[in-house]
């Protein structure tokens, strides 16, 4: 009975083994992919203004939903952040609908997130990913136009008044672009400048840290321990057909249930698309992030119960929307890839290229973060967590 106990044990100790080998793996790879891309998005917000962010929102009209599209690709790419962020903008006058643009732009049209897709998936994921988020805000808009009345956005905008804090409420209201003038690269380069792009560059890291974990740690213990027989049956793969129907229909639940947001849901991503889920459905999937359970909770928060189940609705219908689209494109100019080899369990530590880039990239954040401790910034991680409505927003000197 000892040993049998003892070679349970240490079954149980090899599969947990492999899961954290798998997830480590997973880690090594994308590693410097995200430093550089919070290194850019550190950058672009250490230059321009919150203000006029805001004052660019005003309306729903196409020009500007496709600014907001794009002021969100240069911001955070953390959902809670970025959930956060966009109703600061509402607060503060934005349009409604300006202001979920620039919520979907800052979490799945970021350099970051695109980076990631072209390693562990391919070229063709980070396409379809950057043609279907414009779809997805195209559907969104619609949608609003045709479901979403005045009276609820005012009822939304009185809610959101009312200083309901999230997790991230702290961080939003923090504008840590710097006042210096100049041309770009003079405020760049600019003592004002250093400081606030490593200011925004570890804070950007310390919102993102719990959920990037959690989504390693969760597809790698979906590689190692859920047979592939599994997801083929679950995503109808043996039927290419049913497959492409079913799978933007199911990818967003997925996501919803796996709590995985941000770039933290890459990897699980890989893992599914590995396990047969349809091209489309893996884009649906991954926009999902801003409709697992915790930010729905959030939403019902800061907008009340009613635009709570209209976001959830509507942003449901466009994501499902814009993988049939993405699908029925880039199905259509044969860009789907044919070969389902997403880097998964292939990834391993070794002297190649990717481990000289993440010891170049590690001493750029080592810099960053030696800059951000020693120009006070540890007190700025306490404020994470709290609420601006009693305190003013910080601007890095």
């Amino acid at each position: 009975m000892g040993a049998t106990d003892g070679e349970d044990q240490a079954l149980v100790l090899a599969a947990v083994g492999h899961a954290l080998a798998v997830a480590g793996s997973m880690t090594w790879e994308i590693l410097w992919a995200l430093i550089l891309g919070f290194a850019l998005s550190a950058v672009v917000q250490a230059v321009v203004r919150r203000s006029t962010v805001t004052a660019l929102l005003g309306d729903d009209r196409p020009r500007t939903l496709a600014l907001a599209a794009g002021l969100g690709a240069a911001s955070s790419s953390c959902s809670y952040a970025a959930v956060a962020l966009a109703r600061s903008l509402f607060r503060k006058g934005a349009n409604f609908t300006a202001a979920m643009a620039f919520e979907i732009g800052s979490t799945n049209l970021v350099v970051e997130l695109g980076i990631i897709l072209a390693l562990l998936m391919g070229w063709q994921f980070t396409a379809a990913e950057f043609v279907g988020g414009p779809l997805m805000i195209v559907v969104l808009a619609v949608l609003f136009r045709l479901f979403v009345r005045s009276r609820l956005i005012d009822a939304a905008r009185e809610q959101a008044d009312r200083g309901v804090a999230g997790s991230m409420e702290g961080h939003a209201a923090m504008d840590m672009s710097i006042k210096k003038q100049g041309s770009f690269w003079q405020r760049l380069f600019s003592g004002e400048g250093f400081t606030s792009v490593a200011h925004v560059f570890v804070m950007e890291w310390m919102a993102i840290l719990r959920d990037l974990a959690i989504g390693l740690l969760i597809a790698g213990a979906i590689a190692a321990w859920v047979p592939g027989k599994f997801w083929k049956t679950f995503f109808l793969a043996d039927d290419p057909g049913l497959s492409t129907l079913w799978g933007p229909i199911v990818g967003p639940f997925v996501a919803i249930v796996s709590f995985v947001c941000s770039v933290g849901n890459v990897p699980l991503a890989a893992v599914l698309w590995n396990g047969g889920i349809s091209f489309g459905g893996v884009i649906a999937f991954i926009y999902a992030d801003l409709l697992i359970l915790p930010i729905l909770n959030i939403y019902r928060k800061y907008y009340g119960t009613r635009m709570m189940l209209t976001l959830l609705g509507t942003f449901y219908a466009a994501m499902v929307a814009a993988g049939y689209l993405v699908e029925l494109i880039f199905g259509a100019t044969r860009l789907i890839p044919q070969q389902r080899n997403a880097t998964v369990m292939e990834a391993s530590i070794s002297w190649n290229y990717t481990t000289w880039l993440n010891i170049a990239f590690l001493a750029v954040a080592a810099v960053l973060v030696i800059r951000f401790v020693t120009s006070g910034g540890m007190p700025m991680l306490r404020m994470m967590g709290g609420s601006p409505d009693g305190g003013h927003e910080h601007e890095c000197h």
